[in-house]
């Protein structure tokens, strides 16, 4: 099942003292592009969340955030009262103010806040890291909707190539009828008498120039290929990718041989539902 590489997952997690909140969001890009943003004193874990986010997402522009909100009396700030009241004393030498407008000056000078780091409580982030596997979860499930659409997406414009490609083919055998007709009408406006069986095997080798058979049954294999590779169990955007690579150089060239304006006018209309595709796949993880 293909899976797109936008997505977005959120798990919260209530604690005694603090609400810990995890946010996973993802664009596409061409490998794993890991964006993490956390408090300081998570830091530690950084590596641990990268493997965890990376065995899953894979690939993708993938942004992590975890934001704490403290909800009790905990607090890992404090006032620094020594430095506090130093400052203080200062400002009273320099200016005659109230206490509280000192105080207030006092505590937005470097140094007067001080945030003790603490280390990490590993029962708490056993359950953090439950957590953030839920909000990995939530991301995937979420791209696997968004995949679920791509295909069915995907479904219907190789069903339009295929459509044109029978149309081609109904079409072939009034082209070759076609690219004779002007040969001999040519011969016969320059008035030159021709050797009959010269003639021919010139014709046949000008219009097997010309002969897009291998071309359509190629492409019609691909078509083939593409819709089975839409069903695998893995989503491989990058295979995906290279197989609309040969559809397009198959097309290209039935392009290229046609010799027949209603013949290259399918080929238009193939070319732009291949580039509508490709445009798609660069979602696909």
């Amino acid at each position: 099942m293909i899976q797109s590489m936008t997505g977005y997952g959120k798990s919260v997690l209530q604690l005694p003292t603090k609400k810990i909140s995890i946010e996973l969001k993802s664009l596409n890009s061409k490998s794993l592009d890991l964006n993490a943003r956390m408090p300081s004193m998570y830091r530690a874990k950084e590596l641990d969340i990268r493997k965890l986010i990376a065995r899953s997402l894979v690939r993708g522009k993938v942004d992590f955030s975890l934001f704490v909100e403290i909800t009790g009396e905990d607090t890992s700030s404090k006032i620094n009262k020594t430095v506090v009241k130093e400052y203080i004393k200062q400002l009273k030498d320099v200016v005659d103010g109230d206490a509280t407008e000192l105080l207030k000056m006092a505590v937005r000078m470097p140094d007067a806040i001080t945030t003790e780091r603490d280390d990490i409580d590993e029962e708490e982030w056993s359950l953090i890291s439950k957590e953030i596997d839920t909000a990995i979860s939530n991301i995937v499930i979420y791209r696997e909707d968004e995949g679920a659409t791509l295909k069915k997406d995907f479904e219907d414009r190789i069903g339009t190539l295929r459509q044109l490609l029978e149309e081609v083919i109904t079409m072939d055998p009034e082209r070759i009828d076609g690219v004779r007709a002007r040969l001999e009408k040519g011969i016969a406006d320059i008035k030159e008498k021709v050797d009959e069986n010269r003639f021919e095997q010139e014709l046949v080798y000008y219009i097997e120039k010309f002969d897009i058979t291998e071309e359509k049954v190629r492409l019609e294999n691909h078509l083939d290929y593409f819709t089975q590779a839409l069903d695998s169990e893995d989503s491989n955007g990058k295979k995906l990718g290279f197989i609309s690579q040969e559809i397009g150089r198959e097309i290209n060239t039935i392009g290229s041989k046609s010799n027949y304006a209603p013949m290259q006018k399918l080929v238009v209309q193939m070319k732009d539902e291949l580039e509508k595709i490709k445009e798609q796949l660069l979602n696909v993880l």
